[in-house]
């Protein structure tokens, strides 16, 4: 009896299964892209901000204060009426009737030389048409007629958009009016940049903003102020101008690198070398091609690099390291984080075996395995015996 009770306590401490090794990460947060910052296009005079959607951010002038934004306040009074009013492709969402009120606004606004597109009585336009008349010919009149739909009333609409922009963490930004006519509806760069960075991800938004031109009801073909639509990957977003803001824009460009689709969004405000919205244009133009040329496919880690300690039940340890390079897009600084995904290993991990997945965030989606540089005997018989006690 006493040898069959050894035979089963041997046998079952042989047979014992130990559970999986811990896993400590030893891979940092971050990686910075090696090499020295790229020579961005920076405007001369007033503010600018750009980032790579996805990529990260390649900075702002240091000048950040707040300043008058003219017509780009229209983004926000855009991307309110979606929020509150979706629209799916092809829908044109609600209907707006023209008053003899809304007419004779219409006029006042002309007679105060407002940017504005003429409406009649009776006329009826769509969400759609309404917002492309407040985002291409950059519609005063529209911009009211839409916060009065929204909110019942611009005061109210106007609450509305500046809890939205703490919302977004535009902390600079202070919104007085729908349309921008006011030169106290202020902001910067780097605020409007966040905005342009959630507008641009409402695809409506997006579709009406990246339109050369369109037709109204009643105004017919109107152009977009945007003259950089529809040439050289620019997609929008919009202008501003007036004596207060001079030429003011915020835009986007798509570009392909390494085969991966980007969106390269930035702002300018405050330029004011000859004409406003050219200055502006001309300004963006040369700041968003110097960084889309500027991103390149870069090395974050090489093979080899350790990102794992791994410890058995009886103590051994070991580590894993990358099995291959991780590349990543990006230029030289940018700071890329790193993600490490753990992968199911029994007791004794054999070397080369997979222990977790590292990958960047990065549009890129390049990924590399972690794997054991030196296989684990698993848990030895003393451990076995200690365990069954």
């Amino acid at each position: 009896m006493l040898a069959a009770a050894l035979v089963a306590i041997v046998w079952r401490a042989a047979s014992e299964t130990a559970p999986p090794p811990r896993l400590r990460r030893t891979l940092a947060a971050f990686a910075r892209v090696p090499g020295p910052a790229p020579r961005l296009a920076w405007p001369r005079e007033g503010q600018a901000a750009i980032e790579v959607e996805g990529v990260g951010s390649a900075g702002a002038t240091p000048a950040q204060r707040p300043v008058p934004i003219a017509s780009v306040a229209k983004v926000m009074t855009a991307y309110l009426t979606l929020l509150e009013h979706p629209l799916a492709p092809g829908q044109e969402g609600f209907d707006v009737t023209i008053t003899p009120a809304e007419v004779a606004e219409e006029g006042e606004r002309m007679a105060l030389d407002e940017s504005v597109v003429p409406v009649h009585v009776g006329e009826r336009l769509s969400e759609r048409q309404a917002l492309t008349a407040l985002m291409l010919p950059s519609a005063n009149n529209v911009a009211a007629l839409l916060a009065v739909h929204d909110a019942g009333s611009v005061p109210a609409f106007l609450a509305r958009m500046n809890a939205t922009a703490r919302a977004l963490g535009m902390r600079s930004t202070r919104y007085t009016d729908p349309s921008g006519y006011l030169d106290t509806t202020v902001s910067t760069a780097a605020d409007q940049l966040e905005l342009a960075l959630a507008a641009m991800r409402v695809p409506a938004f997006a579709a009406i903003v990246d339109q050369p031109s369109a037709t109204l009801p009643v105004a017919g073909r109107v152009r977009n102020y945007d003259a950089l639509v529809g040439s050289d990957g620019f997609v929008g977003v919009k202008t501003g101008s007036d004596a207060a803001a001079g030429g003011c824009l915020v835009f986007a460009k798509r570009t392909l690198v390494a085969a991966t689709p980007l969106l390269v969004l930035g702002v300018v405000l405050g330029q004011r070398a000859g004409a406003l919205i050219d200055a502006a244009l001309e300004s963006a133009r040369r700041l968003a091609d110097s960084l889309a040329a500027a991103v390149r496919v870069h090395t974050l880690l090489a093979s080899g690099a350790r990102a794992l300690s791994v410890e058995d039940a009886d103590g051994q340890r070991t580590s894993a390291a990358t099995a291959g390079a991780l590349r990543a897009l990006g230029w030289g600084g940018l700071t890329v984080r790193l993600a490490l995904t753990a992968v199911r290993a029994g007791a004794r991990p054999r070397r080369g075996q997979r222990i977790a997945r590292v990958s960047a965030r990065n549009p890129l989606a390049a990924s590399t395995a972690a794997v054991l540089t030196r296989a684990l005997p698993g848990p030895s018989l003393g451990w076995r015996l200690r365990h069954l006690l």
